[in-house]
């Protein structure tokens, strides 16, 4: 949460930062937009030129085209998603503090501000906000003006503060600087020629350069034009590789789309595409992309469970049916929020998969640090390089989706499930429960999927139509079955994160056990159908419930397998997608539901981009 940006370049330069800063705003106002705001040293010896604003960040720029403030080579920017505080002007970063020379922002939340705000009081220092962040300021403020540097007042200013948090501060003293820090909240940093760049995410300089440097656990970057020094809180240096961003700026942008999410959606064939490719070793294996976990300890796995929030679990729950079924280990999904507060059972031969678009969750990384507090061996399934699961898990899955801007997650979703699929291959064939001729065509079919994506998106006008037909509709209520269901919760999530309606997602076997109250003239009824294929079919059960909500009056919407003529006989609406293995077909019939939650939204005239009150990256608890 929160999108932070810092630029320094040569003093000679001045007029960029401001630029840099609000173009890295701008690809990074996903995390939050509940206020803006940007610091620039340079121009004044005495005081840091700030200007914020409540709202988006297009209200700040318009503030800053009629009263632009003085530009200097050093400055960061931020924008907001409000925790301590409404958002408003005053509770906008930056904050200031030693009389206009410090200039302060911050994503996360301080745990002692109240102690450290009654302290700071108490030494006669007025506080303007009703945010965390502002203690922060003054305390880091006080300590330069007892006669310390920048970078050393922030060293001792983390020491003092408890929580979750990445700061960044400049100081109108020395303009040629900018210093960062960061305790279990994401910072990045951008290294140029000339000058360098920090960031809540690569995203924020990817148009200025591909290379990166991510900081570990409560570490300290001092930033120049020309350096780049990483110390721990102690000021001891730390050595940080960097690494390349396989992607460019073109990938954060909307490439002709309405919409990021819409782009997004389209996005999905090579998201998947890419997930898949170039797994394989040299002996034909699949291969996990970094880290290395020893064959006997994934041969001795009694027990997976998957941790993840929101979207990610429904792709874990997904996963967790295929990984299940092709190594016959136990595999459990969890709230990775809930996780550790209720005392799970893991020992060393638990498998711990956490999967994470962001890499950056904050409950899921706590969930991660207390599975392996209990021995239990962790996989990352995350899209961000560098980020801290990939970085304390002990081997990561990058899902290769690319940038995902708008909020409520699409091709993040795909790839997820598609890397859920190659972990259960790959311990399938390291386990021995499927032959090699099982693996092989397991690895085909699911080659085969991003041409059925394909075909699904250029089949989609139908449910476009439909969804627009519905925008005075005030609830949905969505079902499924086996992998259906978990789709069905993700449709119901992806409606009341656009559209702010009412839906939910049920299984369907549960209807008679209470939701069917809920079942009323015309209310609308998205069902997930399966296939009528293969063993033990649950097609005939589920179109049981088709009929038990029409025959109450409902208006069925049935996604179902190309071909199904019985399923169309129960639906007001059938949209088909392609034939597929039964484990697979989620990658698939999701797609429809994202479709409809995305057009009925736009016919609202909703931002898709940009629901309100969320955040692309959770990185507080």
């Amino acid at each position: 949460m929160c999108g932070i940006v810092g630029y320094i370049g040569k003093l000679g330069d001045g007029g960029r930062a401001q630029d840099v800063i609000m173009g890295g705003l701008a690809r990074l106002e996903y995390r939050g937009y509940d206020s803006a705001g940007i610091a620039v040293a340079g121009s004044d010896p005495e005081r840091v030129a700030t200007a914020k604003r409540a709202g988006k960040l297009a209200v700040l720029a318009d503030a800053l085209a009629d009263n632009p403030i003085a530009d200097g080579p050093a400055g960061i920017g931020h924008t907001r998603w409000a925790t301590h505080g409404p958002p408003t002007d005053a509770n906008a970063h930056p904050h200031l503090a030693a009389g206009g020379r410090i200039a302060i922002i911050h994503n996360g939340i301080i745990e002692n501000h109240n102690a450290l705000r009654n302290e700071l009081a108490g030494q006669g220092i007025d506080f303007l906000s009703d945010t965390d962040t502002e203690v922060a300021g003054h305390l880091l403020g006080s300590l330069v003006e007892s006669g310390l540097s920048l970078p050393d007042a922030m060293r001792a200013a983390t020491k003092r503060l408890e929580g979750a948090f990445t700061l960044l501060a400049v100081d109108a003293h020395d303009p040629h600087t900018v210093v960062g820090a960061r305790r279990n909240s994401p910072l990045v940093v951008g290294l140029g020629e000339g000058e360098n760049f920090l960031g809540s995410d690569v995203v924020a300089f990817i148009e200025h350069t591909r290379t990166a440097l991510e900081l570990g656990q409560d570490e300290v970057v001092v930033m120049t034009a020309d350096t780049v020094t990483v110390t721990d809180v102690n000021g001891e240096i730390v050595e940080r590789e960097s690494y390349h961003v396989d992607w460019d700026s073109a990938a954060a942008e909307k490439g002709g789309f309405d919409t990021f999410m819409d782009k997004e959606i389209h996005d999905q064939p090579a998201a998947v595409a890419d997930t898949l490719r170039g797994r394989l070793d040299e002996q034909g294996r699949l291969k996990l992309d970094e880290g290395i976990v020893d064959d006997y300890i994934l041969k001795s796995v009694d027990k997976i469970i998957i941790i993840a929030c929101g979207t990610a679990a429904y792709a874990g729950q997904v996963a967790r049916y295929a990984i299940e079924h092709w190594t016959r280990v136990p595999v459990e999904v969890e709230l990775a929020h809930e996780f550790r507060y209720r005392d799970p059972i893991v020992s060393v031969k638990t498998l711990v998969v956490a999967v994470s678009q962001s890499g950056e969750t904050m409950d899921t990384i706590m969930a991660v640090r207390h599975a392996q507090q209990q021995g239990a061996t962790v996989i990352g399934i995350v899209n961000a390089q560098g980020s801290t699961i990939a970085r304390e898990a002990d081997a990561v899955l990058y899902t290769r989706a690319g940038p995902e801007i708008a909020v409520a997650s699409t091709k993040a979703f795909l790839a997820q499930i598609t890397a859920g699929y190659l972990l259960g291959i790959y311990l399938a064939e390291l386990r021995g429960n499927k032959f090699p001729d099982e693996i092989d065509a397991l690895l085909r079919e699911l080659d085969a999927i991003p041409a059925k994506i394909q075909h699904v998106l250029d089949t989609a006008d139908p449910i476009r139509d439909v969804a627009r037909s519905m925008a005075d509709e005030r609830t949905v209520l969505f079902l499924g079955r086996h992998v259906g269901f978990p789709v069905a919760m993700e449709g119901a999530l992806k409606l009341k994160e656009l559209a702010y309606i009412h839906a939910e997602g049920f299984a369907a076997g549960e209807l008679k056990h209470g939701p069917i109250a809920l079942v009323e003239q015309d209310q609308p009824v998205f069902v997930v159908v399966p296939s009528p294929r293969g063993r033990e079919s649950l097609h005939a059960k589920v179109l049981s419930n088709v009929q038990e909500v029409r025959a109450r009056g409902a208006r069925t919407l049935v996604i179902a397998e190309e071909g199904d003529t019985e399923a169309a006989d129960h639906a007001a609406h059938v949209f088909y997608v392609p034939s597929a293995p039964v484990l697979m077909t989620p990658l698939l019939s999701v797609i429809p539901l994202q479709i409809f939650a995305l057009e009925l939204a736009a016919a609202k005239g909703y931002d898709v981009d940009q629901p309100r009150n969320l955040a692309k990256s959770v990185t507080v608890e």
